[in-house]
């Protein structure tokens, strides 16, 4: 396999083979994130990545069970570029269980709802996707490229197709000034349209970036320890559900894990629970490491 530039993933997608079939980002706007911002985005040919799923046969066999194909947003190829790929990735391993991507609103909204369908037969299991917030507000602030409502409206698509959908909400995007906003409209948001999985993660300045600048000018105030489990606590008793919500970054303050709105009171509980530690003892992450 052949791999340019530093390749990420979600933690969910550990075990995936990793095959990219896009480079960089094509929106690469987003002012918090550093990912691909020094990568100029293409997409690479149908037959190098049919190539480096054959290396990836001939390296690990046939017994694969789940393939996610980054870079960023590669929900962007063309439906039947993307199609291709996914039915050739099920001739190379009949043991797949799942096949993934990235895709955000703002590229999702490119496809019909029949191109979601095509997706689904030919394999696309899941797309994890990062609305990060629900309050337009924020959305704008940091430049996702879409609206809650072009949010809830390409959800509703891509769950009416029958392909898993994986959302992202960033704790603390909004900053003290719109913690509020950002939590009740996130819960908003993820009712409207149920993904299966909310994931958390916790906003940490990431060096480069328009908002870490910002953060360092003063502009931009991080939430403290208590102030994230405070919002994480609000977005999760306005949820409803039904999804699986899912804490699993080393970002996140609490480890809080559990089905909506099943398990919501114990997950409430911990939070609660969390708050009555002092605050010197949570452990911040260092900007450093972005």
């Amino acid at each position: 396999m052949r791999y340019e530039g530093t390749v990420y993933r979600p933690p969910s997608e550990a075990e995936s083979l990793l095959i990219q079939a896009t480079i960089g980002c094509p929106h690469n706007k987003c002012t918090f994130c550093g990912m691909y911002r020094k990568t100029k985005f293409r997409i690479r040919s149908v037959s190098d990545i049919k190539e480096d799923l054959r290396t990836a046969r001939k390296y690990h066999g046939e017994k694969v069970q789940s393939i996610f194909f980054p870079d960023g947003n590669t929900i962007l190829m063309k439906t039947d570029q993307l199609t291709e790929i996914l039915y050739y990735a099920q001739e190379m391993f009949p043991f797949l269980k799942r096949m993934t991507v990235y895709g955000s609103a703002k590229y999702l909204k490119l496809k019909k709802i029949k191109d979601f369908r095509r997706l689904k037969e030919a394999g696309l299991t899941r797309i994890h996707s990062g609305m990060e917030s629900g309050d337009d507000e924020v959305l704008r602030r940091i430049e996702k490229g879409f609206t809650s409502s072009e949010m809830i409206e390409e959800g509703l698509k891509v769950r009416g197709a029958g392909i898993e959908l994986s959302e992202y909400i960033l704790i603390g995007i909004g900053g003290r000034e719109r913690t509020y906003e950002h939590a009740i409209e996130s819960a908003r948001v993820l009712n409207a349209f149920t993904p299966d999985f909310v994931r958390l993660r916790t906003y940490v300045p990431w060096k480069g970036t328009p908002l870490y600048e910002d953060y360092q000018q003063g502009h931009f105030h991080l939430l403290s320890p208590h102030e994230a489990l405070e919002e994480t606590h609000l977005l999760v008793a306005n949820l409803k559900g039904p999804f699986d919500l899912l804490s699993d970054h080393v970002s996140n303050f609490a480890w809080v894990n559990g089905k909506i709105p099943k398990q919501k009171p114990e997950i409430l509980e911990t939070l609660e629970k969390l708050l009555s530690v002092p605050e010197d003892r949570f452990r911040q992450v260092d900007s450093r490491l972005f």
